[in-house]
């Protein structure tokens, strides 16, 4: 009798996965717009910020910032060219996640808090997305730490400093847990101690941030990256402290910094 050889095993596969990348926070590709009087503003901008980087858009008035910004949540339409956030296309059928994930904080904080309370204001749009009860007073609580207000929570906004409504203002967006914050000029109108706070805060926050700014050595100070808009063009896109230093391109597209000031002086961020 022969006996029986054992069963023959066939060794365990793993599939083979492909490496997950994040998708950056926000891609920009040939970007073009003309507004309806036929002033173009936009000639094919390109523009990649990872996740978690912070960047500053520098340019002088009219260079097109404004109407990029206002491509990122959908309230301009691409005239060519697309605009992606995390991956999704800034389009008509995405604009509620769309605009969930790009947070604006406009210059003036008053033109964002018109609730009663500090508290309604941060809450008002997480509510308006559906949260309700314990889930809603936590995303309110959560945000008004995050930029020191939460002893504020219950005062009118019209009651606060210039620069405590603009920290409400900040937690407004944070409430809603966005991929991108874009702050429009925000160290303006700021006295020297609000200005380190803001920073401060800004530093600390795990999102991706856009800075829209004329203050160069705030945008030293806070962002490693910046973009020079000019024309409607990216003109120069690299080191924040490298782009202050080059005194031609800072000449050609009008940015001075404050007298004295010295970018090689800094310790710039990384």
């Amino acid at each position: 009798m022969t006996g029986s050889s054992p069963a023959e095993t066939t060794p365990e596969t793993t599939p083979e996965t492909t490496p997950q990348t994040t998708p950056p926070s926000l891609q920009v590709s040939g970007l073009a717009y003309a507004y309806p009087d036929g002033h173009q503003a936009l000639f094919g901008v390109d523009l990649t910020v990872a996740r978690g980087e912070r960047v500053a858009l520098l340019g002088p008035n009219g260079a097109g910032k404004t109407t990029l910004v206002l491509h990122l949540n959908g309230i301009l339409d691409a005239g060519a060219g697309t605009v992606t956030v995390a991956g999704l296309p800034v389009a008509k059928r995405n604009l509620a996640e769309i605009r969930r994930r790009v947070g604006i904080v406009f210059q003036d904080p008053d033109d964002q808090l018109f609730m009663p309370t500090v508290r309604e204001d941060v809450a008002f749009g997480p509510a308006a997305a559906g949260l309700r009860g314990a889930e809603l007073e936590q995303r309110v609580i959560t945000a008004l730490e995050r930029v020191g207000m939460a002893e504020f929570a219950d005062r009118p906004p019209h009651h606060l400093s210039f620069g405590q409504r603009r920290r409400v203002a900040v937690a407004t967006v944070l409430a809603m847990e966005p991929e991108i914050l874009v702050l429009d000029e925000p160290s303006s109108n700021l006295d020297p101690a609000s200005r380190r706070e803001l920073a401060d805060i800004l530093r600390s926050l795990d999102v991706t941030v856009l800075m829209v700014t004329h203050d160069l050595p705030y945008a030293l100070e806070l962002c490693p990256r910046s973009v020079v808009l000019s024309g409607g063009v990216i003109a120069a896109d690299g080191r924040t402290q490298d782009l202050l230093c080059d005194e031609a391109l800072m000449r050609e597209h009008r940015l001075e910094l404050p007298f004295g000031f010295d970018p090689r002086s800094v310790t710039a961020p990384v």
